[in-house]
């Protein structure tokens, strides 16, 4: 597709979205600001809001937004938000990307949640995340897949895992998904991510690594936390400055020191603990995914 049609193509889709019409007496077309920050976010891969002045805007309301969809994580979010506030103002090392964060908790407590959340809200979709499930990566050949397989193996030709989607997609966010199941190569690739924001695939391209967000997720301290939560009806509301769940951290912590090495934890930009939910939170995001299936019920015209 040329230049011409995709610009037409960009202008009829806001044109859909807002009425407006964009053709003048004579035929030309009037094309807006908007339209060209579309164009240039189809055309480089950037999202929309990079190429607009209104993303400080939005980054002050990105907590209220974030909330809209995760419960009962209020420390979470608000450890997130002021990491991304602090890169975005250049507060950040550049040579990194623009946050890192491990996120520690047991099942269901949010954290694949958070991290789509996130990833919809800062680069526009939920399909610029690349997941990687660390329990696919758990002996020493298997590392080679997430940057590409030597010559003559399988999977030569399609490039790696990991660089070939922050190549194709350099605005994203990669999550290693339960990274304690990986093996230790996997780690020290990471460290070279986070220290130097650049990885070489197989074929010997430099992948960059500075406009994607890298969250970990871990099950380490998953037992301490549903201790500390107490039982799911009790509806203890922890805050930040909780002593009962500053202790929880602290041993949350102290249990991540017997998984991974100082120096990846200390490259984090983020380490933060999930909440055990309470029974009410629970109810909260029951409440959230029912009106979702009502919602799409309602799209196919089915009524309960």
């Amino acid at each position: 597709m040329d230049i011409r049609a995709q610009i037409r193509n960009v202008i009829e889709k806001n044109k859909e979205m807002s009425n407006a019409e964009t053709e003048l007496d004579d035929g030309r077309i009037m094309v807006t600001e908007v339209d060209i920050q579309h164009f240039v976010a189809l055309w480089t891969g950037i999202p929309v809001d990079k190429v607009s002045s209104d993303e400080s805007n939005r980054l002050l309301k990105m907590e209220e937004t974030l909330h809209h969809r995760v419960i009962g994580q209020d420390q979470a979010v608000k450890a997130i938000s002021r990491a991304i506030r602090r890169a975005r103002v250049a507060l950040k090392n550049p040579d990194r990307p623009i946050a890192s964060f491990i996120f520690s908790g047991p099942t269901g407590v949010g954290k694949s949640e958070l991290a789509k959340a996130l990833t919809a809200y800062y680069f526009g979709s939920e399909e610029a995340m690349a997941r990687l499930d660390m329990s696919e990566f758990m002996e020493r050949h298997t590392v080679s897949k997430l940057m590409g397989s030597p010559p003559g193996y399988v999977g030569y030709t399609e490039g790696g895992q990991l660089t070939e989607a922050v190549r194709r997609r350099p605005y994203t966010v990669v999550l290693f998904d339960e990274i304690e199941k990986a093996h230790p190569d996997v780690f020290n690739m990471m460290l070279q991510i986070l220290e130097d924001e650049r990885l070489s695939d197989i074929k010997g391209r430099t992948v960059d690594f500075k406009n994607t967000l890298l969250i970990v997720t871990s099950n380490v301290g998953s037992s301490i936390i549903e201790k500390g939560g107490g039982q799911m009806g009790s509806d203890v509301d922890y805050d930040e400055k909780d002593s009962s769940y500053n202790r929880i951290k602290t041993m949350v912590a102290e249990e991540w020191k017997q998984y991974f090495k100082p120096e990846f934890l200390n490259r984090l930009d983020e380490m933060i603990v999930f909440r055990q939910l309470t029974k009410l939170k629970v109810k909260d995001i029951a409440d959230i995914m029912l009106k979702e299936v009502f919602e799409r019920l309602k799209k196919k015209e089915i009524q309960l």
